[in-house]
This record gives C-alpha cells, structure tokens and sequence, in this order.
C-alpha cells in the first residue's frame, strides 16, 4: 500500500470518528481490494499487511468500520456475512447458487431505494436489498 492510500484512508477513519491503527487501514484497504470477502479472507489479507491479528479484533473492526458506513456488510441466505468497500450507493447483488461467487449489480430501474413498495405502511424508505440468485457463466456452461 502507497504512503498516499494509506494517508487517504487514516482521513477516512479520522472523519467517520474513529481511531486510525495500522490493522483498520490494513482492514479497510483489504475490503477494498478484495470484492466481497468473509472475515477469515479478511483476516489473512490483514495479517499480510501488519502480522498477527486476531480474529476478535477484525470483528470488531469490522463492526466499527461497518457502523460507520466505511464497509457494507452482505448476508446473502445461507453463506457466512461478506464485506466489501462498495458503499454509498444501493447497488444489489448476483450470487451463483452452483460456486457462491457475488457480483454487484446496479439498482433494477429508477431511483434509490431502487424498487418501490407496494405498501410503504407508512415507512419512509431510503433503501431496498434485493438478492439475484442463478448460475455465473461458467458454471452454467459446465457439464
């Protein structure tokens, strides 16, 4: 990681309030890099970049960064939570139902919170989660 990066992620950290350490801007730069990644790959890609963390204290990272709004967290139904940099938008999500993989997708149609209810019950809505299951390319093209 350049002195430039990781300057411009301690900035980051220091406007979203929170303390800037050397294993929250590994954290952050590995989710950034990395797509959707689950804690254990997050886990080693930090330990990569600064030694030994535990994993304690990466959940509680990324709790924090999460909270924040510097990290989004994805739970698509029945896989381990996934982290990725991806925030500020309301994008959704593609998942292979054959591999796992994930891929982002833009909203369906129109504005965020990209989808209108049918009934708001009275809610103001500022975001819809929608999850796209199927098979990638490669595995729909497998034997």
């Amino acid at each position: 990681m350049n002195a430039f990066r990781a300057s411009s992620v301690a900035e980051e950290l220091r406007g979203a309030g929170l303390r800037v350490t050397a294993a929250r801007v590994a954290l952050l730069e590995t989710v950034r890099e990395g797509g959707h990644l689950d804690a254990e790959v997050i886990t080693s890609g930090v330990r990569e970049r600064v030694g030994h963390i535990s994993r304690q204290a990466v959940y509680e990272a990324l709790n924090a960064l999460t909270a924040a709004g510097l990290v989004r967290r994805v739970e698509p139904p029945g896989s381990p939570a996934l982290y990725e940099g991806r925030v500020g938008d309301n994008h959704h999500h593609l998942v292979c139902r054959s591999c796992g993989v994930v891929v982002d997708v833009d909203c369906a149609v129109g504005h965020a919170p990209c989808l209108t209810a049918s009934d708001g019950r009275g809610f103001s809505i500022d975001e819809a989660e929608v999850v796209y299951w199927g098979l990638c390319p490669d595995c729909s093209s497998a034997p």
